[in-house]
């Protein structure tokens, strides 16, 4: 069986540094999109945001902190690996919180939308448990299942950010065809 070392720790910097690196970038671009959101007036309301918006920058965020972790000159492995670990039932948490905002907001998502802003996520966070608790083994390959949740979570920004700019250019562009959502424009009452 391959053991982690802290050479075989060393090997994946590059990998780390880009993929957090772009992570940051993306960021930043997330922040832009919001801009448009506002300035189209295409939001429905907050919770809108808070089911689909702030999840893209969390997403985005928990790539380049499993980058950081990832790079960081940990001591012990158990130390990764519960560090790692609690990152995972976090992001578990907030699932369950977007799940709630989701249900509850004013646009309709359909199972597309299901799958890629909640069960992709949620499986992602505990695929992050799982790598913790394969590291906390010492399974060599748990490295690679780190690195594959850090480019799915890099993945699930980029897509979600493609997603939310696709839907305000045709929703800006031609406003009869967006049937999804009540009128964003005006307040929703709850």
């Amino acid at each position: 069986m391959n053991h982690i070392t802290p050479a075989a720790l060393t090997s994946w910097q590059n990998f780390y540094e880009i993929v957090g690196s772009s992570a940051g970038a993306l960021t930043g671009l997330q922040f832009v999109v919001i801009t448009l959101v506002t300035q189209t007036r295409s939001a429905g309301s907050m919770r809108d945001i808070h089911a689909f918006g702030t999840p893209t920058v969390i997403h985005l965020c928990t790539a380049l902190l499993i980058s950081a972790v990832m790079a960081a000159p940990w001591q012990t492995l158990v130390s990764l690996a519960v560090c790692l670990a609690a990152f995972g039932v976090a992001g578990i948490g907030y699932s369950f919180r977007v799940f709630w905002h989701a249900r509850k907001a004013a646009y309709r998502a359909d199972v597309e939308d299901w799958v890629w802003y909640l069960a992709f996520p949620l499986l992602a966070h505990l695929a992050l448990v799982g790598a913790a608790v394969l590291i906390w083994w010492n399974v060599g390959w748990a490295l690679a299942v780190v690195a594959g949740d850090a480019v799915m979570f890099l993945l699930l920004g980029v897509h979600n950010s493609w997603d939310t700019v696709t839907f305000i250019a045709v929703r800006h562009g031609n406003p009869s065809s967006a049937s999804k959502t009540k009128d964003p424009v005006e307040p929703t009452s709850s």
